[in-house]
């Protein structure tokens, strides 16, 4: 007797749960399944992202961020889907999340600013490793870009950290990116100095195996000062020889010039020459 009344509480039982179970118990497999194929999905999604990344030769640095970060994030996008699908409440928890991102990025700020300039950089490429830039009232070769700051390597040798934020929203000069640059190259003469020897003079100093024919090299009148004028010489040569391109028109033109019974004008002396003959008056 005492058996067959178990049995019926048990049924009685039953016919209560069994509804939820069959309820629940498929929307679980459901979720359970569904969460398995996603995560499967996002982990080949991803993992295609760094093939496609690695394609355009993106740093590794960014490029093992953008595949994390990527993931993490679909990730936790399944499993608040998944969630939702067996019945919890995810508003408070998407709500929570949000709180969350919004207090670590006030807290972040300065660095969030500087780490989206990173990732400008490195996915523009406005400048590479062994550039020489200015940028930032500095300028020097590049050294290594890091997600957060730029170091750069000055002509004498110094260490120069700018963080990313204000390199990426400020001017930079890249000298490095062309593979041929315009050499400009002024002097200042007097008024009495003979313009076409001066001329002819630069003409020749342009004569070196370093300066290209092409454009041509040429030699103009710049400008007219008050006690000088400005004769410019302009050439074109490779990038890498553009310094001792230059060095070399320094160290000939004063030489070469006073050969020929031309001076270079000293606005300085000049200025005093002017001052002298004003008060002997």
């Amino acid at each position: 007797m005492d058996v067959n009344n178990e049995i019926d509480r048990l049924v009685t039982a039953s016919e209560a749960w069994l509804p939820l179970l069959m309820e629940y118990g498929g929307r679980l497999v459901l979720a359970l399944v569904t969460l398995a194929i996603g995560w499967w999905l996002i982990n080949r999604l991803t993992s295609k992202i760094g093939l496609l990344l690695g394609m355009r030769h993106i740093d590794l640095a960014l490029k093992g961020f953008i595949v994390n970060l990527a993931n993490i994030i679909m990730k936790v996008l399944l499993v608040i889907s998944v969630a939702s699908m067996i019945g919890i409440e995810t508003t408070s928890f998407i709500a929570a999340i949000g709180a969350a991102g919004l207090a670590i990025g006030l807290a972040l700020q300065g660095s969030l600013a500087n780490f989206a300039g990173g990732v400008l950089i490195l996915l523009f490429r406005p400048f590479r490793i062994g550039d020489w830039i200015e940028a930032q009232g500095t300028s020097g070769t590049v050294d290594s870009i890091q997600i957060f700051h730029t170091v750069l390597r000055t002509g004498d040798n110094r260490t120069v950290i700018i963080p990313n934020g204000n390199l990426s929203n400020g001017i930079i000069t890249n000298s490095s990116r062309q593979a041929t640059r315009q050499l400009i190259f002024d002097i200042k003469v007097d008024y009495d100095a003979d313009l076409q020897k001066a001329q002819q003079v630069l003409r020749e100093m342009a004569d070196d195996p370093r300066v290209l024919k092409e454009p041509p090299p040429a030699v103009v009148v710049a400008g007219l000062g008050d006690t000088f004028i400005t004769l410019s010489l302009r050439v074109w040569t490779a990038n890498a020889d553009f310094g001792a391109v230059t060095f070399k028109f320094n160290e000939e033109v004063r030489d070469r010039l006073r050969a020929i019974g031309v001076d270079i004008a000293l606005p300085g002396k000049v200025a005093r020459m002017l001052t002298t003959q004003t008060a002997s008056r």
